[in-house]
């Protein structure tokens, strides 16, 4: 699943901090930027950004100084919806219910998280780090509000549902190649087709019937521990 992406440019401007009135502008900017980014790969140049935004490269140049700066207030803002929408959509089921029916608009945010993990630069790296944090975090506040089964091993089940959700997406996507990443809300419509059922099937009654694969597993890892294998030599 890769679309051909723009020549990167380089700008390196100083920016200047924002006077309250340049906020509206900055965050439009910066919303087309995410877009573009989704649409055309983390090549897009900047010139590219301006003309999808309807305004000059120099105004970009004015808020963000350089292509990198833009990108990290990007990044900074998906994670921030992101963090939001699950936050949200785990303190109730009539919340997650609601964001779907209200989906069509994080299209472009999908397709930039999955831009993000075909990246392989430090950034693309270090926004997915970002997102396992994340989830890390707002998993633990649903297991304290009872959403959620508590784990033993917390950041580890963070790290495995977003990279299997989010690998499962790259997946399924590049199996169908007649789906435009450019077309967020179709994007959007298809992979909640193909995987909101089972998802949620598979959260509520996991797959195993008992607990024997754990427990074989937690005994398997006791006997390998340091501990057990010095206790076995000496006895």
């Amino acid at each position: 699943m890769r679309i051909a992406e723009a020549d990167p440019t380089s700008e390196t401007a100083a920016v200047p901090d924002p006077a309250p009135s340049d906020l509206t502008t900055r965050a439009r900017l910066r919303d087309a930027a995410i877009e573009c980014f989704a649409a055309e790969g983390f090549g897009a140049s900047v010139r590219t950004i301006a003309a999808r935004a309807g305004v000059s490269a120099g105004l970009i140049r004015h808020h963000f100084g350089s292509k990198d700066a833009l990108r990290a207030e990007c990044d900074d803002a998906v994670l921030e919806r992101h963090r939001t929408l699950k936050t949200e959509g785990l303190e109730s089921p009539a919340n997650a219910m609601a964001q779907l029916a209200e989906a069509d608009e994080h299209g472009a945010m999908l397709v930039y998280i999955l831009r993000s993990v075909q990246d392989g630069s430090p950034a693309g790296a270090s926004f997915i780090e970002h997102l396992i944090a994340d989830a890390a975090a707002y998993s633990e506040q649903a297991v304290a509000s009872g959403i959620l089964r508590p784990s033993l091993d917390p950041v580890g089940r963070a790290r495995l549902m977003v990279t299997q959700s989010v690998g499962g997406l790259i997946v399924m996507l590049s199996l169908h190649p007649e789906i435009d990443l450019t077309d967020f809300k179709t994007v959007l419509a298809k992979t909640f087709e193909q995987i909101a059922l089972p998802s949620i099937e598979l959260y509520t009654n996991g797959v195993f019937a008992d607990s024997t694969y754990l427990d074989q597993y937690l005994a398997y890892v006791e006997a390998q521990s340091p501990n057990a294998q010095s206790r076995t030599e000496q006895s």
